[in-house]
């Protein structure tokens, strides 16, 4: 966020495109009111209207008036953009500067959607983690999370252990099932979110059931796919990925260049196979990878937008794949922005797989990026500096105090229900109404 949002409290900052919208400009200290009698100007520029690299091609004046020390503004906001406003204070000396603020303008459909931060891709101790499922849930509100779950490998039962954990609390962080799913005689990891029952479970109870239908699928596929160890491993991924659909989970194709010792964990042909087929419902576009290990993601990306330039319309998500909320590593570092109408479910497995999510990249040190459809990276890196960082704050308080409710904290339960609705609250202030 700039500067000036330490003096005063700009809202809305997403509004209708196209049409009139009110901002309310608030003084946070008395010394810095507006005055009903002082002369200000408020001029707006559209970022997507310029030339010459520094000339706005486009200047509105908005009208303005101030109320209670607070300055409104109404104007008129064109197109999908973000916009920036300049306001100043006209003297004798000339103007002097008062700040300058962002708004984005969206079309209808992705005005009415929410942003929602999530990790499908993270352990416990009852795999390769270090915590307990419930310690692993509470740390992704801590840092700013609205959904997660829990997928261990070969495992669906901590995921529900973290649901169980907050049974008698009513928190904001959704917490849905998952585990990641490993078919036997097929490298390929992939997660099941979401997804009503287990899959691994199916293999346990009836290995000999899954290996017939695998290899009918094979025969079915035998012409496309001539290489007789690349058709068994994408025969086992599609038979995988159609029981996350039969659960009415979400099916992710995991980190196809991971690198292991002796080169990709799977062949690039079964990763090409894999784009042709998208027998997945989103691809791990950015992965939970060190920072020694980073080219892979770097040749997810290329590798996506070269399927894309085909005409490919490709899912994304961001993952942590952390192993340990604690390490100072990964945990934090990748996540997936979900622009949904809700929280629920459903409307997340929805809005992904109509390619409504980016993929971000928020390594420490770094500058954090987003992945995916030019629009929403464009909207998802205006929200990261100037939306955001208040919500992780919120979230912030409420996975301190469900981390005191593990510890037993008496006091944790009220401060968790006193907390509750705070993103809520603070995005309806985000999103404002619109003025004919």
């Amino acid at each position: 966020m700039n500067n000036q949002s330490k003096y005063y409290s700009v809202f809305p900052k997403i509004v209708p495109a196209n049409r009139q919208s009110l901002i309310s400009v608030k003084p946070m200290f008395p010394h810095r009111a507006f005055k009903k009698d002082g002369q200000y100007e408020v001029l707006c520029y559209p970022v997507d209207y310029c030339k010459n690299g520094s000339k706005h091609d486009k200047c509105y004046e908005f009208h303005k008036y101030v109320k209670d020390g607070t300055l409104y503004i109404k104007g008129y906001f064109e197109g999908e953009q973000e916009h920036i406003i300049y306001i100043s204070e006209k003297t004798q000396d000339g103007k002097r500067e008062i700040g300058v603020f962002n708004v984005y303008s969206l079309e209808e459909d992705l005005y009415n959607r929410r942003p929602y931060k999530g990790d499908m891709h993270i352990h416990s101790f009852y795999s390769d983690g270090l915590e307990s499922p419930a310690y692993v849930a509470a740390c992704c509100r801590k840092i700013g999370l609205d959904f997660m779950a829990v997928t261990d490998h070969g495992l669906y039962s901590p995921s529900i252990e973290a649901q169980q954990a907050f049974e008698g609390v009513d928190i904001d962080l959704k917490i849905f099932r998952g585990e990641e799913v490993h078919p036997p005689e097929n490298p390929v990891h992939i997660i099941n979110f979401g997804g009503s029952f287990s899959v691994n479970d199916l293999f346990k109870k009836d290995e000999n059931a899954y290996r017939e239908e695998v290899y009918e699928i094979e025969r079915i596929i035998a012409d496309e796919i001539p290489e007789e160890t690349e058709r068994h491993q994408l025969a086992s991924s599609i038979w995988c990925f159609d029981k996350i659909r039969q659960g009415e989970g979400l099916g992710i194709f995991c980190h196809p260049f991971w690198r292991v010792h002796d080169g990709y964990y799977i062949s690039t042909l079964l990763t090409k196979y894999m784009y042709e087929k998208q027998p997945f419902d989103a691809l791990e576009l950015i992965g939970g990878y060190h920072k020694h290990e980073i080219e892979s993601n770097t040749l997810q990306v290329a590798s996506y937008h070269e399927e894309r330039a085909k005409g490919r319309k490709i899912p994304v998500v961001g993952v942590s794949d952390a192993h340990g909320c604690e390490r100072g590593e990964l945990f934090g570092w990748y996540y997936t922005i979900v622009f949904s109408p809700t929280l629920e479910f459903e409307d997340i497995r929805d809005s992904i797989k109509s390619c409504y999510s980016v993929a971000v990249e928020s390594v420490p040190g770094e500058r954090k990026m987003a992945h995916g459809e030019f629009r929403l990276v464009k909207y998802a890196l205006f929200l990261l500096r100037e939306v955001l960082p208040q919500h992780d704050e919120i979230c912030y308080n409420e996975g301190y105090w469900m981390i005191e409710y593990l510890k037993g904290n008496s006091e944790a339960k009220a401060q968790l229900e006193f907390l509750k609705g705070g993103v809520d609250k603070y995005y309806s202030l985000c999103w404002g109404s619109m003025f004919e």
